[in-house]
C-alpha cells in the first residue's frame, strides 16, 4: 500500500520484485502509490542516492519515478474495502471522482491529491481496522 522505496538499502530490489509479481500475477497484485513514490520524497529520503550508488547515474531513478506516476492512488477490494495509502481530499466523495483524478503527475503540494493527504497513514490504518472489525467480527 505504498511507500515501497526509501525503506533501506534494498529499495530497488524490493520494488523490482513487486513489479515482477505484478507481471506474473496481474490479477492478484495491485501496487498503490504512496507519498514516497514521488520525485521530491525519493530525493530527500535516499532512493535517489541508492540508485546513483548502485548504477552510477540517475537514469534508473527517472524511469522509476515515471513509473510511480502511473500507480493508482487507491483500490477497492471485493466492492467492500477502499484501500488508499493515506487520506483523500474532502472534495472527493465517490470512487468515480477518484477515477477522474490525473494521477500521472508528480504528487502536488496542494489540491485533491497533495502529498499531505497521502501522509495520513494512522487514520487510514484505524479506518481499515474498524472496517475489518465491522465486516468480519
Amino acid at each position: 500500500m505504498g511507500d515501497y522505496v526509501d525503506r533501506g538499502y534494498n529499495s530497488i530490489e524490493t520494488f523490482l520484485l513487486l513489479i515482477c509479481y505484478k507481471i506474473k500475477y496481474p490479477d492478484s497484485i495491485l501496487l498503490i502509490r504512496g507519498n514516497h513514490e514521488s520525485r521530491q520524497v525519493t530525493i530527500t529520503y535516499g532512493f535517489y542516492e541508492e540508485i546513483v550508488k548502485k548504477y552510477g547515474n540517475a537514469n534508473p531513478w527517472k524511469y522509476f519515478t515515471d513509473l510511480f506516476d502511473y500507480l493508482p492512488i487507491g483500490a477497492v477490494i471485493d466492492n467492500k474495502v477502499l484501500c488508499i495509502h493515506g487520506g483523500l481530499s474532502p472534495t472527493i466523495s465517490t470512487i468515480d471522482q477518484m477515477k477522474l483524478l490525473n494521477r500521472k503527475i508528480e504528487i502536488p503540494t496542494s489540491g485533491v491529491m497533495c502529498g499531505k493527504l497521502l501522509l495520513l497513514k494512522s487514520l487510514l490504518i484505524l479506518f481499515i481496522l474498524l472496517l475489518f472489525y465491522y465486516i468480519y467480527l
